[in-house]
């Protein structure tokens, strides 16, 4: 695994900054994963996802490798910078839900992350979600993470403009969850609505559940 710090202490400078984006390459995999398992250090979903225990660190790495390189990438959706400043994780529509073939064979992948006595629990919040995610067509951005110490910075914003154009262009919607609050105003300065605020059982984390009309 990529060495995965300390999350950065933010500085505090909320200066707009410029960056390039681009599709990702599966050489970008192994450092997008790392990036992101900073930028999720401290995401409530992350962290009832994963166990917290000494290996917390490495599994909330893994949970953000298997999205990036099971759920999103063979999609074609995944966008970075080259530098891997930040990265967005999408689906196209019709390609968000498992099937239960890969459900199956992606246990050990939700065990590294879970532990397997923690799998019957996570599941059921898990499916919990899943029943609230909207049937219309729509892409589904599974994960946006930037590096800790340059949030703030418009760079989610960058990250997701590729796909909210094909979104516009095509007229269909996008849709998210978040369980950080002080991410609503990010979404919805780019045209997500909150449509609803779910506590998920099982110890889990209150979420907004987010739909951006096309636009």
């Amino acid at each position: 695994m990529p060495d995965v710090p300390e999350s950065p202490v933010l500085t505090g400078d909320r200066t707009p900054m410029e960056v390039v984006v681009r599709k990702a390459t599966a050489a970008d995999l192994p450092p997008i994963s790392a990036m992101l398992a900073r930028a999720f250090d401290d995401d409530p979903f992350a962290n009832w996802v994963c166990a917290r225990d000494a290996r917390r660190a490495r599994r909330i790495y893994d949970s953000m490798a298997f999205a990036a390189e099971r759920l999103t990438f063979p999609h074609g959706h995944v966008y970075t910078t080259d530098d891997h400043t930040g990265a967005a994780l999408w689906t196209p529509p019709g390609k968000w839900k498992m099937g239960l073939v890969s459900q199956l064979t992606s246990l050990p992948a939700l065990a590294r992350c879970t532990t397997w006595r923690r799998i019957p629990q996570v599941m059921a919040g898990l499916n919990t979600v899943e029943k609230k995610h909207p049937h219309a067509p729509h892409y589904y951005l599974i994960a946006l993470g930037v590096e800790p110490e340059l949030q703030g910075r418009s760079i989610g914003t960058q990250l997701m403009a590729p796909v909210l154009a094909t979104c516009d262009r095509d007229g269909l919607g996008a849709y998210l969850e978040t369980s950080l609050e002080r991410n609503v105003p990010l979404f919805e300065r780019n045209g997500f609505r909150v449509r609803e605020e779910l506590v998920i059982p099982k110890g889990g984390p209150r979420t907004w559940l987010m739909w951006r009309e096309p636009q």
